[in-house]
């Protein structure tokens, strides 16, 4: 049976450097899809759809977290990461303060990860690019929203420490005891 594990965090925490460690040792691995929405938005001329549209680019997130969480059995491996996960489409929306439709909060519901790591804020590589306009602040505050929303959903998020990606990697396998 297939294992979801998803990584979280505010923005510019380490999650992608992350994930690409660990597809590099074998792992099964899904990609963000905000970037994927957000620059297909920009090729259509809008800036950051996200800031001028937020429930459209919330349900077009919710609607492809959705499918990596289906497509992750049809892998047929024991482990799947993600980055990113259904419920941090709610917690985004939170934080701007954005009201959702019920599919949003039933979406978290129904569809359950079976293990959570959350990268904490960490100035040092924090950066911004054309998707990744937050402020360190902002992330800080996002990373509270997260925490939140996923203990309000039942999850017990797991702290990955400011360490090296090796190290993180290590950290991450030995907690699901698959440390080779």
């Amino acid at each position: 049976m297939t294992k979801r594990i998803v990584l979280i965090g505010g923005p510019s925490t380490g999650k992608t450097t992350l994930l690409n460690a660990l597809r590099a040792k074998g792992h099964t691995c899904l990609d963000e899809v905000s970037r994927e929405v957000t620059k297909a938005a920009q090729e259509q001329g809008v800036d950051q759809l996200f800031l001028t549209q937020p429930l459209l680019f919330s349900q077009m997130l919710l609607d492809k977290r959705i499918e990596q969480y289906k497509l992750a059995p049809s892998l047929n491996k024991d482990l799947v990461f993600i980055d990113r996960g259904i419920p941090d489409v709610t917690a985004y929306m939170d934080f701007i303060g954005q009201e959702y439709p019920e599919n949003f909060k039933s979406a978290c519901l129904d569809y359950k990860y079976d293990h959570i790591f959350i990268l904490p804020p960490w100035q040092d590589i924090h950066t911004t690019d054309q998707e990744r306009y937050e402020s360190f602040d902002e992330a800080l505050n996002i990373q509270n929203e997260l925490v939140k929303t996923y203990k309000a959903f039942g999850y017990s998020p797991i702290e990955v420490p400011k360490t090296s990606v090796d190290e993180r990697v290590n950290f991450i396998l030995q907690n699901l005891d698959i440390c080779r």
